[in-house]
């Protein structure tokens, strides 16, 4: 009879309790083992070299390098990485920037403990893992108009807190320019105004705050 293969995994998080709820849970599993574990993106990045994991668990938000740039990172070393993100966030702009840098699937940490371990086995046999729920976010957002680097420089700064005068200042541009961009990202978002702007930008992932 042949052995049971053991799939070899990599964790990556900041957050401990998370951590070791992921780490308890996998190595329960008789099929699967943590290799490694790692709680920035760039230590990631170094622990993949060592270890080739078979499949990586990568949270997004985390200090340094954050997970979609430690994606882009191990999948440019080796292309045929398997990385699933995990993140508490379901953000349309955030899932495509993730899968465009090369994850394979997708998993809200609200629903690790019922789904993390099928997750991980799925990825490992070469499928991709979109939850219908965020498949259902993407094809609503499809055929919105994008948002430009400039008006993204502009949302980030309306963010912040800053006057349109100092927008302008900041990016060297009239304050008149400042409100066409303003209107144009009110627009493209929906937005009733500034501040909704802002929250639907975060919910949606074109801000990371």
């Amino acid at each position: 009879m042949a052995e049971t293969r053991v799939i070899r995994v990599m964790a990556v998080d900041d957050h401990p309790l998370m951590m070791a709820g992921i780490v308890g849970e996998i190595n329960a599993q008789t099929d699967m083992r943590i290799v490694a574990q790692a709680s920035d993106g760039d230590e990631a990045v170094g622990l993949f070299r060592n270890h080739r994991p078979d499949v990586t668990l990568m949270d997004i938000r985390m200090p340094k390098v954050n997970g979609i740039a430690a994606i882009s990172s191990i999948r440019q070393e080796y292309p045929h990485a398997r990385i699933v993100v995990l993140t508490t966030s379901a953000g349309d702009v955030q899932i495509l920037r993730a899968f465009k840098a090369g994850a394979m699937g997708y998993l809200l940490k609200n629903l690790l403990r019922t789904e993390l371990v099928e997750t991980i086995r799925l990825v490992y046999n070469g499928h991709k893992r979109i939850p219908a729920e965020i498949a259902q976010q993407i094809a609503e957002h499809a055929a919105d108009d994008s948002i430009t680097t400039r008006e993204l420089d502009v949302l980030r700064r309306v963010a912040n807190g800053n006057s349109n005068k100092i927008i302008a200042s900041d990016l060297n541009i009239s304050e008149y320019t400042v409100k066409n961009h303003l209107k144009s990202i009110l627009s493209k978002l929906n937005a009733s105004d500034r501040t909704h702007a802002v929250m639907i930008a975060l919910k949606r992932g074109f801000l990371d705050m």
